[in-house]
């Protein structure tokens, strides 16, 4: 029988500043101002997001490590940084052109884009703090 090894999680946190708009096309401007009140602002609103991104996987025995940290952060940084940071996300981003730019899709977001460039089956968990008190974690998990 092999020798089971460790399954390590690691996560590496960023910050970046965004603003967007609360509104679907879906609504009349009437249901997205009660829906999504203040939020729903025509000029928007930002946020300074943290994001945590966590990998898993087994140590390497000759490195030490699940994931060189820094190969972590380029991958964060040429899938997420580049196209969220400073950006206004309704008109900036094409994928919320038609989805509604809520801190649940921008997890999925940051997600699809992010499992893209990591190694496969390493991401394991979004997490965004959109303000001290609102926080969304996504796993990968469809219903």
């Amino acid at each position: 029988m092999d020798k089971l090894q460790p399954v390590v999680y690691i996560t590496r946190i960023e910050c970046f500043s965004a603003c967007h708009r609360l509104h679907s096309k879906l609504l009349s401007d009437t249901e997205n101002k009660s829906i999504f009140g203040k939020c729903d602002n025509p000029n928007g609103h930002g946020h300074n997001y943290k994001v945590e991104v966590t990998v898993k996987g087994k140590v390497d025995p000759i490195t030490g490590m699940v994931m060189n940290i820094h190969d972590l952060k380029q991958y964060i940084q040429e899938a997420v940084m580049t196209v969220v940071d400073h950006k206004n996300l309704d008109q900036d981003v094409p994928y919320f052109e038609d989805i509604v730019s809520t801190t649940e899709n921008l997890a999925v977001f940051i997600w699809k884009s992010l499992e893209e460039v990591l190694p496969p089956g390493m991401l394991h968990k979004i997490k965004i703090h959109e303000t001290e008190k609102n926080v969304v974690k996504y796993k990968g998990e469809f219903v």
